[in-house]
C-alpha cells in the first residue's frame, strides 16, 4: 500500500507542474523551488519529489544546472516520419513548425574509404568530398549529417556556390542530381561515437543513426550518408503488412 501511495503522490506532482507549464504560468526560464521546499508543499519526501521531477526532466521540460537548480526549459516537438517516405533534415523540422538551421559546417576532401566505395560503386581511394553539419531546431541541435560524394559530381558546385539549407535542394539546383530515394539502415550508435555527444543537451538523450545511399532517377548512388537524430525529438516508424 505504501508503494502505491508514493506513486500516487509522484504522478500529482508532476501532473502538478504540467499544467503549471502548460497553463503559462510556469515559464521558460523560471526557477522551481527547492527540493525541501517542494515535499513541504506537498506534504511528501523528498524521494518522492526527486521522481516527480526527475521525469520532467527525461521529458525535456526541465533544465537542470547542477549547483543551481532546476529551470522550466520549452521541450522541441516531437518531429514524426514515416520511413516510407524521403525527406531531407529540413523538410523534418520545418513541417513540425519550428526554425531550421545549422551550429556548423565543414567540408573537406579525402580518399574514398571501403565502405563508402561499395556503397557509391566507385574506386577505393578515389577522391571524395565530405560535408559535415549539425542541424538544429529552435536553435537547439537535433541532428548531424554527413554526407559523402564523389569529388567528380559536385567540385565545381561546392566551389562555386555555399551550401546552405537543404542539401537534396543544392544538388538539384547547382549540380543537376535529383534524388529520388534511399536505402537506409538502422544503427544504434555506440556512445562513445563523437557525433553523439554533439547530440546530448541532456544527461539521458538517446541517438538514432541511419546509414544511406541516395540514388538519382537513374537508380544510380550519388550519394552515402551518415545521418544522426535525437531519439528525444525524431519518430519514425516503418508500415509492415502481411
Amino acid at each position: 500500500m505504501a508503494n502505491k501511495v508514493r506513486v500516487s503522490h509522484y504522478i500529482k506532482i508532476k501532473e502538478y507542474f504540467d499544467e503549471l507549464i502548460k497553463s503559462g504560468e510556469l515559464k521558460t526560464g523560471d526557477r522551481l523551488p527547492a527540493e525541501i521546499e517542494l515535499a513541504h508543499q506537498f506534504q511528501v519526501s523528498r524521494e518522492t519529489v526527486r521522481a516527480a521531477l526527475k521525469q520532467l526532466e527525461l521529458e525535456g521540460k526541465l533544465d537542470v544546472r547542477k549547483g543551481v537548480g532546476r529551470f522550466v526549459r520549452q521541450p522541441l516537438s516531437l518531429l514524426p516520419s514515416s520511413m516510407d517516405r524521403f525527406s531531407s533534415t529540413e523538410e523534418l523540422i520545418r513541417s513540425a513548425g519550428l526554425v531550421e538551421g545549422q551550429l556548423e559546417q565543414y567540408i573537406r576532401t579525402e580518399p574514398c574509404q571501403e565502405e563508402w566505395a561499395q556503397a557509391l560503386k566507385i574506386p577505393l581511394g578515389s577522391p571524395v568530398i565530405i560535408n559535415e553539419r549539425t542541424r538544429t531546431a529552435n536553435e537547439e541541435p537535433v541532428a548531424h549529417n554527413i554526407n559523402i560524394m564523389p569529388l567528380a559530381l559536385v567540385e565545381q558546385a561546392f566551389q562555386k556556390k555555399a551550401l546552405t539549407g537543404s542539401l537534396l535542394r543544392f544538388l538539384e539546383a547547382e549540380c543537376d542530381i535529383r534524388l529520388t530515394g534511399t536505402n537506409t539502415e538502422l544503427v544504434v550508435p555506440h556512445h562513445t561515437d563523437p557525433v553523439c555527444r554533439k547530440l546530448q543537451v541532456k544527461r539521458d538523450t538517446t541517438v538514432l543513426m541511419m546509414k544511406q545511399v541516395h540514388f538519382d532517377q537513374q537508380n544510380m548512388p550519388v550519394l552515402f550518408s551518415y545521418d544522426y537524430f535525437r531519439n528525444d525529438v525524431f519518430q519514425f516508424w516503418v508500415n509492415r503488412r502481411r
